[in-house]
């Protein structure tokens, strides 16, 4: 029984059977409600009376006087007493190893504190010592020809990917490079017009679905990524001469829109024709493989990606060329050479696709170009280096790829970039197109070397615990924007890769952001909608609020011109650019076509005569004037 003696009035428990003194089991049920012994809830329903005989016992000699009721007393008491010195003795040996734990504990977290801090110092040093320390000629060499069938290997052999290398860095010539193209863009920008051919905002008010396209596999759909190759006015070409064998053109076309080399230094030099080849200013038919003495040979042609250019002057002299040939148009080297832009005269859309692929698709005629397939898993952001016929690639499975175009349209994967440590979330091209950069979850972004693959530079955060979502290079190519998991985006200064503003304010990631083409404006996107900054103030001066707390903002692009603003979420809006004081107002609403709720990527066409929109249902879809408003229009 509870109380370890014969009950006087014994009743027994039907689920458990066990016996009890009546009145002690009353009172334990009235005040907890259960059984003692098992914890089962009890009630006096479920206790039984025990029958037992009625003949009285007999009192223990000991109490049946006065001096043994006082021995058995004492001997209750001295039990008592050991009993609670034994529980006293077991309470401070408790107390003891509880306190030594918790000593322990608190001298392993001031351990660990420290060796993160000293981590943390030693990743910043290191990644100092990378960016200042020279990097031997040789070393790059070995690191750019390890090349085996597009992928790129350690010299070792067992460094698997993300594993920590020592990384060229940023050299002086690459920032005098990237100084000299922010140099030249900025004075573009401020000779820079709107476009006369650039859509109205009447156009875009009337705006409508023109086409829809189902580019994806039914069995993973979805399109989270789309970048657009405009296309180039005129049939220009690019040729590639000999330097010892420059041809000239009777007529070099100053508003090119090819890239040019400007490192004499290179075997070949890229030269932007237009018309018939013949001799140089000046120079009478000269005889092919004759000498020109005297020869002071200096253009200024302009390069890369259409509008802006990059101003490049090449100059040559008898020290440097003592020989230049002229050869008529019908010489066989220059007949039938394919122009190296294949993609040049037709609008290319690429997207990246849930099911691991990227498409190339001419919007013009509305043919699926290429698949491009290799990822293993889903594509999170492509891009175009128009000039040299790229595209990249970036997935989820912590791989980049480089895929090289050719004039057939079909592509072939030239380098597989295995930097990333985790999920690999945006890419953006420099505008020399010589560049690009990769952020990752990783909590890194890498600057690559587009034609050799090579990994200059890898940029760790470590006050950044979560990764990169976004990023985009400023127009003028001195500045990278990256946007994070935890809803901060941060500028850094390109040259020095160092962290030189943060914008706070969002709620949630940063899905997207995008610089405006004039150079002063940032607009980011989070699950919160879309904030615009001022990049002169380095302050937030508008918030779109678009959607409900459960939708999410998941694109943002400036057009080209920088006039309008397109923003997707559950829908497509565009704006009309305002400046920080005056009003962007809203002027198209496209509605989701795709009945998923979840537009994921939105951009502009050339001229912002179209918009393509990418949702999660694999169709990419084009929004524009129907043809016939299109003519009028024009």
């Amino acid at each position: 029984t509870v109380s370890g003696e014969v009950p006087e009035e014994p009743v027994v428990s039907k689920k458990s059977g066990l016996l009890y003194e009546k009145r002690l089991i009353e009172r334990h049920i009235a005040d907890y409600g259960k059984c003692p012994v098992t914890g089962d809830p009890l009630t006096m329903d479920d206790i039984v009376p025990v029958k037992t005989g009625k003949i009285v016992k007999p009192k223990s000699l000991t109490a049946a006087s006065i001096p043994g009721m006082l021995g058995m007393f004492q001997n209750e008491w001295d039990a008592l007493m050991l009993s609670n010195f034994a529980l006293e003795r077991q309470l401070h040996t408790a107390r003891q190893e509880l306190s030594h734990a918790l000593y322990q504990h608190d001298a392993a977290c001031r351990v660990i504190a420290r060796l993160k801090k000293e981590r943390d110092e030693a990743r910043s040093l290191l990644a100092q010592a990378e960016r200042q320390a020279p990097f031997p000629a040789s070393a790059a060499t070995a690191n750019v020809s390890a090349l085996s069938n597009g992928k790129r290997v350690s010299e070792d052999g067992d460094m698997g990917p993300g594993s920590k290398q020592m990384r060229p860095g940023v050299s002086e010539s690459i920032i005098a490079e990237l100084t000299e193209c922010n140099a030249a863009l900025s004075q573009q920008r401020k000779k820079h017009q709107i476009p006369p051919t650039l859509a109205p905002v009447d156009a875009l008010e009337r705006y409508t679905q023109l086409s829809s396209h189902p580019l994806h596999k039914t069995n993973k759909p979805g399109i989270s990524s789309i970048d657009i190759n405009l296309s180039k006015a005129g049939h220009s070409y690019l040729w590639m001469l000999h330097v010892v064998d420059l041809i000239f053109s009777s007529k070099i076309k100053e508003m090119g829109n090819r890239s040019v080399s400007n490192k004499t230094s290179n075997s070949y030099i890229f030269l932007h024709f237009e018309g018939h080849i013949g001799p140089p200013c000046g120079t009478q038919n000269p005889v092919p493989g004759s000498s020109v003495t005297g020869l002071e040979f200096s253009l200024a042609i302009r390069a890369a990606l259409g509008d802006p250019f990059i101003q490049t002057r090449l100059s040559f002299s008898n020290s440097s060329l003592n020989r230049a040939s002229s050869r008529g148009p019908n010489d066989p080297h220059l007949s039938n050479r394919p122009p190296l832009d294949a993609f040049g005269a037709k609008d290319i859309v690429a997207t990246g696709g849930i099911d691991s692929n990227t498409v190339l698709f001419d919007q013009t005629s509305g043919v699926i170009l290429s698949t491009l397939s290799g990822h293993s898993k889903k594509v999170t952001s492509v891009k175009f280096v128009a000039p040299s016929n790229v595209i990249l690639s970036g997935s989820a499975d912590k791989t980049v790829r480089i895929w090289q175009g050719s004039e057939d349209g079909s592509c072939d994967c030239r380098h597989i970039l295995k930097d990333h440590t985790a999920e690999v979330q945006a890419i953006t091209v420099h505008a020399t197109n010589n560049y690009f950069v990769t952020a990752s979850l990783d909590s890194t972004w890498c600057f690559y070397d587009l034609s050799s693959g090579l990994c200059l530079t890898q940029v760790e955060d470590p006050s950044n615990s979560m990764g990169y979502t976004s990023a985009a290079f400023h127009p003028d190519g001195l500045i990278l924007g990256t946007g994070t998991t935890e809803a901060t985006v941060r500028i850094w200064d390109v040259k020095s890769q160092g962290n030189v503003a943060n914008f706070d304010g969002h709620t949630g990631s940063i899905t997207a952001i995008s610089f405006s083409e004039n150079g002063y404006f940032l607009a980011t996107a989070a699950h919160d909608g879309v904030k615009l900054w001022d990049l002169r103030k380095l302050k937030n001066f508008r918030s779109f609020e678009l959607y409900d707390q459960d939708t999410p903002t998941n694109s943002v692009d400036f057009d080209h011109s920088g006039s309008y603003l397109a923003i997707a979420g559950s829908d497509v809006r565009v704006y009309q650019v305002g400046s920080v004081k005056a009003e962007w107002n809203c002027i198209k609403t496209l509605p989701d076509l795709s009945g998923t709720g979840r537009e994921t990527c939105v951009k502009f066409g050339s001229d912002a005569k179209y918009l393509a929109v990418g949702s999660m249902d694999r169709n990419l879809r084009i929004f524009g004037l129907p043809e016939g408003n299109a003519s009028m229009e024009s």
